[in-house]
C-alpha cells in the first residue's frame, strides 16, 4: 500500500517551488531549464511530476488549458517559509523560539547585516524577506 502523501513538502518540492518563486508564471519546460542552469539536473518527467503533485497540494496553479500548460505559484514563499520555520520550532525545539536562537547565535556570531536585520525585527520595523 502507497504511504499517503505528505502536506509539507518535500525537498525537491521545495527546489521546484523556489523556481516558480523567482521567475513566475511558466511552463514545466522552463522550470526544468531553470533547474538545470542552478546545477539541478532533473528529467522532465520528474519535474512535471513534481508540478503536478505542488498543483495536488495546492502550492501551484494551472493558469491555461491549452499545451503548453502553465503554472504559477499560489502560496507565497512568506507564507510557506513561515510554515516551515514554525513547524520545525515545534517539532526540533519543543515550540520553543529561544532555543532555536540559542542554536542560531551559539553557532557563530552574527554579521553585521545580521545584527541589522535582529534590530530592526527587535524594534518592529518592517523586515523583507527575500524569497531566493
Amino acid at each position: 500500500m502507497a504511504r499517503p502523501r505528505a502536506a509539507e513538502l518535500t525537498e525537491r518540492e521545495l527546489e521546484v517551488m523556489h523556481v516558480f518563486w523567482k521567475d513566475g508564471e511558466q511552463t514545466v519546460a522552463a522550470a526544468r531549464d531553470a533547474l538545470a542552469e542552478s546545477g539541478r539536473e532533473l528529467a522532465y518527467t520528474t519535474v512535471a511530476t513534481l508540478v503536478r503533485i505542488l498543483t495536488d497540494k495546492k502550492f501551484l496553479l494551472q493558469t491555461n488549458e491549452e499545451r503548453p500548460l502553465r503554472f504559477r505559484p499560489i502560496r507565497t514563499f512568506e507564507d510557506v517559509s513561515t510554515n516551515l520555520v514554525s513547524d520545525m520550532v515545534k517539532k526540533v525545539f519543543g515550540g520553543s523560539r529561544e532555543q532555536l536562537l540559542v542554536r542560531l547565535w551559539g553557532q557563530k556570531k552574527p554579521t553585521a547585516a545580521e545584527r541589522e536585520i535582529l534590530e530592526r525585527v527587535l524594534s518592529e520595523k518592517p523586515v523583507k524577506g527575500d524569497g531566493k
